[in-house]
């Protein structure tokens, strides 16, 4: 049986978000610290919670928090723009939607921005439920997340699924008892994401429809 439940990461699955991150982040580290990281150092943290990611950077609670600000108004000014579609990704959704499963985005994105990313994309109705890092206390790669969206959808474990671009998503999936599908059009290469074991891998949104039906 298909899956009827499919939860998907965010930033570097469902949106091409990556310009956005590395730039917001080296233009804190920059503002603040007056280092600038590179692409790859940065992506390593994607998919956690920004408080945690910046956190590895700051010495001090005040530092993280200027951190976070400075990143949150790059971020803001500059979100429309370099948020994008995947090829073929928003058609997929669309045709999940259309043959009655149930969608969630599960991401570690405040939730504003996330509905925001939606909406440019064209997708927000899609979805019937958006986690974000509002909703619960504990993050990815942790199963809360996750767990919150199988609660609120009603969802068994066997009938769920998430979707996503890194290490955290698969551990996130692990932890909660769910398959998961690591994708590789985000940020981590393919060979990255089968260290942790995902129960699938998909390479376009044609690979990934094909699996999920």
């Amino acid at each position: 049986m298909p899956y009827r439940v499919i939860l998907f990461d965010l930033d570097g699955t469902l949106a091409d978000t990556i310009e956005l991150i590395v730039r917001s982040g080296q233009h804190a580290l920059t503002t603040v610290l007056g280092w600038t990281p590179t692409r790859e150092e940065l992506l390593l943290g994607l998919g956690r919670p920004l408080h945690s990611h910046l956190g590895d950077y700051a010495t001090s609670p005040d530092q993280l928090t200027e951190l976070v600000t400075v990143y949150r108004g790059f971020q803001v000014q500059h979100h429309d723009e370099l948020t994008l579609p995947y090829d073929g990704v928003n058609d997929l959704v669309r045709w999940l939607r259309n043959d009655g499963r149930r969608l969630g985005v599960v991401t570690s994105k405040i939730e504003p921005l996330a509905h925001r990313a939606l909406a440019l994309l064209g997708i927000d109705d899609a979805f019937n439920i958006v986690v974000g890092l509002e909703s619960t206390t504990a993050h990815k790669p942790g199963p809360e997340p996750v767990l919150y969206a199988m609660n609120r959808l009603g969802a068994t474990a066997a009938e769920t699924v998430y979707i996503g671009d890194s290490p955290f998503d698969i551990r996130a999936a692990h932890a909660a008892g769910v398959d998961s599908v690591a994708v590789t059009w985000g940020a981590f290469s393919e060979e990255a994401l089968l260290e942790h074991t995902p129960t699938h891998v998909a390479r376009t949104a044609a690979e990934l429809r094909a699996l999920l039906q």
